[in-house]
């Protein structure tokens, strides 16, 4: 491709050419009208002697006359024969021109070259009393003109107008070629310098020289200060772009130090639950074994008695009377509180190592849901809320029954905690649907509800409403976080204040492997 210079150059060379290719055109036919009408003229004029010198020497049959006359016609060198003719005799003079320029006569009436013109010699006679008589054909005059002349003159001045041309636009191109220099050569210079500014970098680019005192000068200039600013702009910016690093590692350490911190607090909400859940079950086995350990020393006192009186031989039949009723009072209290301390017992055990050891299992969910919630009844105890599980039997779920411990926890305690005051009734409600491969579990209160500027946020970390008051923030968000990371499910919550609330959880009956292979470590993470 032509650079702008080039052009430029061959359009002003295209224009000086049209225009005086145009010119010469129109001075071209302006020359070919003149000589044509020239040419006409002299046809005419020649014609016009020919015609009144030629009748009265052929009327006299004065041959050289009439050569005279034909030899002196002759002379412009457009004519190239004049052939006279008399009405009897026929050829009578004439005059050739040869292709050397000597004038010859013409012997015979052969061809001749040129464009004939033909004209009639009439002779006009005047009579005795001098008036004129009717003219008289005496012959014809036959005249051959040539356009060589004119055809030579029109090349000649085309020859002429070409190199003409050819000459200005060698003259045109040279002096563009100089004065362009003018303003390409510093153009030449910013091209360089703008190359080099953004290929080189900004420290190792120098100033264009600036000591021109024209609009180009003026441009460099400007450059120069534009090529400063930048190189000042790159130097904030690399400065900056220093500063971001140092505070996007900065910021990174951070997000790693609040993650660490936030997987401590997880863990450490884990544990109190279960810390919570242990002490719960203690307090509540407290009851059962001191009541068959108190049995039992009952039972044992009067065993030792009834032992004394038959080793001193005098048992009564009374004493073994009141014996037997004493044990089976106390067998039976034995019994009845040894089963409800091994049923706790089992309880806490199922429910304690699920959440610890994480384990994937088949399990019945509504019978889950009882174990689960019977370990949350020394909490329960304590307050006037009731805890009611709407599931339909045979409901099996291949999941994680720890995690799946921790969410329902959660969930109740939330409402313990949040939807009731301390002597206020209540009803936690724990339904449960089947729909195909996925279960629905609703958990619904009829306690205070959520606040409307609250309810967005219920799942995000560190959002309680007990602030200072043993809330942390983070069982929700331990919630959300199973149920979508690690079960592969869905929770959402919807209240009306002063109407309670309700969180409904959709989860696949069997948890996807995918899901559980990318969370088995960090179930908790946020």
């Amino acid at each position: 491709m032509f650079g702008i210079k080039g052009r430029l150059t061959l359009l002003f060379v295209v224009i000086v050419t049209l225009v005086l290719g145009v010119s010469g055109t129109y001075a071209q036919y302006s020359l070919g009208h003149e000589l044509e009408v020239s040419s006409q003229r002299l046809r005419q004029g020649v014609l016009t002697r020919l015609q009144t010198s030629l009748p009265s020497a052929l009327w006299d049959l004065d041959k050289a006359k009439v050569d005279n006359i034909v030899a002196a016609e002759m002379m412009p060198p457009e004519l190239v024969s004049i052939r006279v003719y008399d009405t009897s005799v026929g050829l009578f003079s004439g005059k050739l021109r040869n292709e050397n320029g000597t004038i010859s006569s013409i012997e015979n009436d052969a061809a001749v070259a040129g464009t004939p013109v033909v004209a009639d010699l009439a002779y006009r006679d005047s009579g005795a009393a001098g008036a004129a008589l009717k003219p008289v054909i005496v012959g014809r005059v036959v005249v051959n003109f040539s356009r060589a002349q004119i055809d030579a003159t029109l090349a000649a001045e085309v020859r002429r107008k070409v190199t003409e041309v050819l000459l200005l636009d060698l003259i045109l191109v040279a002096a563009l070629a100089w004065s362009l220099r003018i303003v390409f050569d510093p153009l030449k210079q910013l091209r360089d310098g703008l190359f080099d500014l953004a290929t080189r970098g900004s420290d190792e680019v120098e100033e264009l020289p600036d000591n021109r005192q024209d609009e180009l000068g003026e441009v460099i200039r400007g450059f120069n200060a534009i090529q400063r600013k930048i190189k000042s702009n790159i130097q904030r910016i690399r400065e900056a772009e220093d500063e971001a690093r140092k505070s996007a590692q900065a910021t990174a350490k951070a997000m790693d130090d609040l993650r660490r911190t936030q997987e401590s607090l997880l863990q450490a909400e884990r544990l109190a639950s279960l810390g919570g859940l242990v002490a719960g079950v203690a307090h509540e086995i407290n009851t059962p074994v001191g009541i068959a350990l108190t049995s039992a020393s009952v039972l044992m006192e009067a065993t030792e008695k009834v032992q004394a009186s038959v080793e001193g031989g005098n048992i009564k039949k009374s004493d073994i009377t009141r014996y037997l009723e004493t044990a089976a009072e106390s067998t039976r209290l034995i019994m009845n509180n040894a089963y409800r301390a091994a049923h706790l017992i089992h309880s806490f055990k199922q429910i304690a190592v699920d959440q610890v050891s994480e384990a994937r299992r088949r399990f019945e969910l509504r019978d889950y849901i009882n174990e689960v919630v019977s370990s949350l009844q020394p909490k329960l105890k304590k307050t006037r809320i009731t805890v009611s599980i709407a599931c339909p039997p045979d409901i099996m779920l291949d999941s994680y029954p720890g995690a799946l411990a921790q969410v329902i926890t959660n969930l109740t305690l939330n409402c313990v905690d949040h939807a009731f005051g301390p002597e206020d009734e209540g009803r936690i409600i724990i339904g449960v649907a089947q729909q195909g491969d996925w279960i629905e579990m609703q958990v619904t209160d009829n306690g205070k509800g959520i606040p409307p500027d609250m309810l967005d946020k219920v799942f995000d970390p560190f959002v309680t409403t007990r602030r200072g008051q043993g809330g942390t923030g983070l069982g929700l968000n331990i919630v959300f976080n199973l149920i979508a990371k690690q079960f592969g499910g869905s929770i959402t919550v919807s209240s009306v204040l002063g109407q309670g609330a309700s969180f409904v959880l959709r989860m696949p009956c069997v948890t996807p492997v995918d899901d559980i292979a990318l969370h088995a470590d960090s179930r908790l993470h946020a």
